[in-house]
């Protein structure tokens, strides 16, 4: 059985085998066909919809899928997700943000975040001065900064605090 979760709202329970799919426990019609440019084929109850996968994160085990023009971001559980999530092991909620330390000393030109701003993976945080070079310190995953540990033009120690995410 898989979980499915549509855009952070719906949730189906779906299980499938050799002849049939179920979805929260009614049997579905279903055909679902991958075609060979990158879309996707759905037959439900008889209506036709055409998808197109935008973006798929094997890491968070994420699908953006388009149908029809309309945007739908799925989250998807295996049993095996949903067993430790019902014994309170569920990694990607108790995953904490680590803190953005310097790598290096150096002097602090430009602070790019602000608190509670939303960030993801990449996203520029710190540009740090040192040895007559800027390098832009950049998140590693998606988060929310929590506090801004230091200001623009201060020298900062290497593993010095800068910012503070959740």
């Amino acid at each position: 059985m898989l979980q499915l979760t549509v855009n952070d709202n719906r949730t189906y329970n779906i299980s499938q085998n050799e002849d049939s799919i179920q979805i929260n426990g009614v049997e579905a019609a279903a055909n679902i066909s991958v075609l060979n440019n990158g879309m996707v084929s759905i037959l439900h109850n008889g209506n036709s919809y055409t998808g197109i996968v935008e973006q798929i994160d094997k890491q968070k085990k994420e699908v953006t899928v388009n149908i029809n023009g309309q945007q739908y971001k799925t989250a998807i559980k295996e049993p095996l997700d949903l067993l430790l999530s019902n014994m309170g092991l569920d990694m990607a909620a108790n995953k904490k943000s680590e803190p953005i330390k310097a790598p290096m000393p150096g002097m602090v030109l430009k602070i790019l975040v602000s608190p509670g701003q939303q960030i993801n993976k990449g996203d520029g945080l710190v540009i740090l001065e040192a040895m007559k070079m800027e390098n832009i310190l950049k998140a590693t995953s998606a988060a929310t900064v929590k506090a801004i540990k230091v200001s623009e033009r201060i020298a900062v120690e290497k593993g010095t605090v800068l910012i503070e995410l959740e």
